[in-house]
């Protein structure tokens, strides 16, 4: 499969022809709050963004570490749900036309709007790919035709555990790109091993032809610069997200109210990120 969207396959062929990997930060929606989502999405994207990930804040994300869980918790709180998620994207294509946006989430937001009502609303709203943790390969054939009409790419995890068996059934129904999970177990857990990771990478290969980004782990510009040898992209999400939780408590501890902690964590976030985006390497301009 190749990519249906016209965003995600502009932003790879940019990152190939640059001959750099693409930067793909994971944030989730609504947190810090709601209000701020947008100018968070904004602020990443003049980090360096290649592609954003926007977590859909759900109240059993069993494939999130205690991070990201406790930002969707936030985020449920605050009032955070798919119809709003997709509300701030619509907001932030209001400006930007050109950084694909991708949800990253489960199934049971969806399943309670209705694929086909979801699928037009996030059209609408401009997003670019859907990547649902618990929907299989084999159960998704519908879906991903209600996508691809949309020009919407669905897009797959998968893992050091995933049968070649397994890499063929993503491979049939996967576009734009995939997601390769670096580490056993949740987000934002344990060390990465670069070399098991390449092993992995090459694998899936021998059967995907789109792009592979890497995730899971990935806490500094040193794991970021090494996976980046062997990945098309890199994905950030807890550490990122850690940052600014670190950021906000500061601002709340100094005196400051609420939304000036929303913008302190929303400048440590790209702060943050654009060092990353600095230490991966830049080979340069393809030539011909």
């Amino acid at each position: 499969m190749t990519s249906t969207n016209p965003r995600l396959k502009a932003a790879f062929e940019a990152t190939r022809k640059a001959r750099r990997t693409a930067l793909i930060p994971y944030v989730t929606a609504g947190y810090p709050s709601r209000t701020i989502t947008p100018a968070l999405m904004h602020a990443l994207v003049a980090a360096g963004a290649d592609v954003i990930e926007l977590g859909v804040p759900f109240s059993d994300p069993m494939a999130d570490g205690p991070v990201i869980q406790q930002s969707s918790e936030v985020a449920i709180r605050g009032g955070t749900g798919l119809r709003q998620v997709l509300d701030m994207v619509a907001e932030f294509r209001q400006t930007n036309h050109t950084v694909p946006v991708v949800l990253m989430g489960y199934a049971n937001p969806i399943e309670h709007m209705g694929q086909a009502a979801f699928v037009e609303a996030a059209a609408q709203a401009g997003v670019d790919g859907v990547l649902v943790v618990d929907y299989p390969p084999e159960e998704v054939h519908e879906f991903s035709a209600l996508l691809a009409a949309a020009g919407i790419d669905l897009i797959f995890l998968l893992a050091p555990t995933s049968t070649d068996e397994r890499i063929r059934k993503v491979a049939g129904v996967a576009r734009g790109y995939v997601y390769y999970v670096s580490l056993k177990g949740v987000t934002g857990a344990g060390n990465i091993d670069t070399d098991d990771v390449a092993r992995h990478v090459a694998r899936i290969r021998q059967h995907v032809s789109i792009p592979v980004g890497v995730g899971f782990g990935i806490r500094d510009a040193d794991s970021a610069r090494r996976l980046s040898e062997c990945a098309d992209a890199v994905v950030i999400g807890s550490k990122l997200i850690q940052t600014m939780t670190a950021a906000a408590d500061e601002a709340l501890g100094q005196g400051l109210d609420t939304q000036q902690a929303d913008q302190a964590a929303v400048t440590a976030a790209a702060g943050w990120l654009a060092g990353i985006r600095q230490a991966l390497p830049d080979r340069g301009a393809a030539t011909a």
